[in-house]
C-alpha cells in the first residue's frame, strides 16, 4: 500500500523535469506534463462502445458494440480515454512490472484529464489483488492509482476484498473470464448510490463486471467502470 511519503516523491517527480514533455524532453507550453505534438499523437481510444468501451470501427461511432447488445455488463458505463498500444503500452509496462512513480504519474495525469467533464461519483473503489498475489508481486497498481486519483478529485476511496485467489485471467477468452471471476469479489462498507471502480488496463471488462455485481449487492445504483487504457480485442 502506498504511504504519505509516497505522495511526497510523487509531488518531487512532477518537479524533477518541470516544463519538459514526459515522452520527448520538449519544452511544454502548457502545465501538463506533455506536449501537444505527443498528447496528440497517444492512442486515444475512440470510437469506442460507450457502454464497455470496446474500441469500435470509426463508422459504428456512437453504437453499442455487439458484446454489449447480447449482454449487458454489470457496471452502466466505461470510461477508459486510452487504447493499449504504443507509446502508452511502453509506459504501461514500466508502472505495471517496474513500479516506476513516474510513469504512474504520467498515467494518472492522463487519466485525471480525461475525466474533467465527467460526473463525479460519490465513492472510487480500485479492482483489488488478492492477499497473496499483492504480498508476491509487492505493488498494486490499480490501489496506487485510486489512492491518488481519490485525493485529486476529493472522491471517497472504499476498499474492496477479492477473497478468492482467482488464477491468471491471460490467455482466457471472454467466457472463460467471468466464470475465474464469479463470487470472487466481496464489498463489506455500504455503498452510496453512485461509484466508480478503478483498474489500469480494461481487457475484456469481466473483473469490472465482476467487481460491479458485488458493488450493486453492497447498494451501489449506478456504477462506472474506468481505466487508463483498452486493449483492444482481435
Amino acid at each position: 500500500m502506498s504511504t504519505i511519503h509516497d505522495l511526497k516523491v510523487d509531488d518531487w517527480l512532477r518537479r524533477l523535469l518541470p516544463g519538459r514533455c514526459a515522452f520527448c524532453l520538449a519544452v511544454c507550453e502548457s502545465t501538463a506534463p506533455w506536449c501537444q505534438a505527443c498528447h496528440l499523437a497517444l492512442p486515444w481510444n475512440l470510437p469506442a462502445c460507450p457502454t464497455c468501451a470496446e474500441p469500435l470501427p470509426g463508422r459504428l461511432q456512437g453504437r453499442r458494440c455487439g458484446r454489449c447488445m447480447k449482454r449487458m455488463p454489470a457496471f452502466d458505463t466505461a470510461r477508459v480515454p486510452l487504447r493499449y498500444e504504443d507509446e502508452l503500452r511502453r509506459v504501461m509496462q514500466r508502472f505495471k512490472f517496474q513500479a516506476s512513480p513516474r510513469a504512474g504519474s504520467l498515467l494518472l495525469a492522463l487519466l485525471e484529464d480525461a475525466l474533467r467533464e465527467a460526473p463525479r461519483p460519490q465513492a472510487l473503489l480500485a479492482v483489488p489483488l488478492h492477499r497473496r498475489r499483492a504480498r508476491q508481486r509487492g505493488f498494486d497498481q490499480a490501489y496506487w492509482l485510486a489512492e491518488r486519483l481519490s485525493a485529486r478529485l476529493d472522491i471517497p476511496l472504499v476498499v474492496a476484498q477479492r477473497h478468492r485467489d482467482t488464477p491468471s485471467q491471460r490467455g482466457l477468452d471472454r467466457q472463460r473470464r467471468r466464470g475465474n471471476l464469479r463470487a470472487a469479489f466481496r464489498v463489506e462498507t455500504p455503498l452510496p448510490p453512485e461509484v466508480a471502480l478503478l483498474d489500469d488496463v480494461m481487457t475484456t471488462g469481466a473483473t469490472l463486471d465482476a467487481l460491479a455485481r458485488a458493488c450493486h449487492q453492497a447498494g451501489a445504483e449506478r456504477v462506472e467502470a474506468w481505466a487508463v487504457a483498452r486493449t483492444p480485442l482481435p
